[in-house]
């Protein structure tokens, strides 16, 4: 489809522009709907909720790392692990409200013909998606979970509509949400998919369109953080770093009500978020790639690589998009 264009319509990069192109195109072409692409009632995709496959991974999950988890019957690392993998797909959903408000408070500036509100419009929808598919996953498998921590919870419907008005911030913030989850379920699917066939499908299908989110907003810095002068330059430079390491224990953490429902020593949840050596290195493992978006956008400096050592998320860049960790993390014993 030839893109429809106006003479008021912004001068865009023409790489940016063509990347626009293309990214809307494949959502026209490659587009999931969760009631048309899961039979959720299959045989096949039944939730059993005593599905040993609940029970938390070692080596991708902080908690499931500990001995006081895996010291656990069987049965207790069972109803654990569900509830947290539930809650953490509710988290998932959450995000990608903020997400769109955000994303709709910034194309309602835009001009008409500008290829940023088409695409921008797509992922929306697509996000959307995504929404009803882990609602509909978290009502299957049955545990009334809260979702969001209580602070983020409060603070959402500001940080999306703020996000409208400070957009590089707001994109900064859309990488420091999606990577986490993203990292973590790109691991669990390459590590053989070790969880119930239902959750199964719902990864593989936001991994592929999340595929297309994720390049867009490290396409969408590039073209507007160049703009910048050196002062917002630099506020940017302090500013994603921090957003990172919020998210992330934002949204791979859980809740107070979790510990309290299960009986979780503090102790325990300090080990697990971040306080061990293993769980630190499951942190700054879902940030290779940002560490190299940052290294490309000239947001890496003496003060703000400090500021990521400090904040624990400092470590390799990854050579290419998506490469697999393979930092040698402390054995769990």
């Amino acid at each position: 489809m030839t893109p429809s264009t106006l003479p008021r319509t912004p001068k865009l990069d023409a790489r940016y522009r063509e990347m626009l192109e293309t990214l809307s195109e494949g959502s026209v072409h490659r587009r999931f709907d969760p009631y048309l692409d899961i039979d959720w009632d299959a045989p096949e995709l039944a939730l059993d909720r005593d599905d040993p496959r609940w029970i938390l991974s070692p080596d991708y999950d902080p908690l499931g790392a500990t001995s006081w988890y895996r010291q656990l019957p069987v049965e207790k690392q069972i109803e654990i692990g569900r509830w947290r993998i539930a809650n953490a797909i509710k988290v998932g959903a959450a995000f990608e409200t903020v997400l769109i408000r955000g994303m709709m408070q910034y194309i309602a500036k835009l001009p008409n013909g500008s290829p940023e509100f088409r695409y921008c419009l797509h992922e929306m929808t697509e996000e959307c998606n995504h929404i009803q598919m882990f609602q509909e996953l978290v009502n299957r498998i049955g545990d009334d979970v809260p979702g969001m921590r209580p602070i983020f919870r409060a603070l959402s419907p500001l940080i999306g509509v703020a996000g409208g008005y400070a957009h590089v911030v707001l994109f900064l913030g859309i990488l420091g949400g999606e990577e986490p989850i993203d990292h973590y379920q790109k691991a669990m699917i390459r590590n053989g998919a070790n969880l119930p066939p239902l959750v199964v499908r719902t990864m593989e299908i936001h991994i592929a369109e999340e595929a297309r989110h994720i390049s867009f907003a490290g396409e969408f810095l590039r073209a507007h953080i160049e703009k910048l002068g050196p002062v917002s330059t630099a506020l940017c430079g302090i500013t994603f770093p921090l957003a990172l390491r919020w998210l992330a224990g934002e949204i791979m953490a859980p809740a107070p009500e979790f510990a309290r429902r299960f009986d979780i020593p503090r102790s325990v949840i300090k080990e697990a978020f971040w306080r061990s050596p293993h769980s630190r290195g499951i942190l700054s493992g879902y940030f290779g790639d940002m560490r190299t978006l940052a290294d490309e956008l000239g947001l890496m400096n003496p003060v703000t690589t400090r500021l990521w050592r400090a904040l624990g998320i400092d470590g390799d860049r990854s050579r290419y998009r998506s490469e697999p960790e393979r930092r040698i993390r402390p054995a769990v014993a």
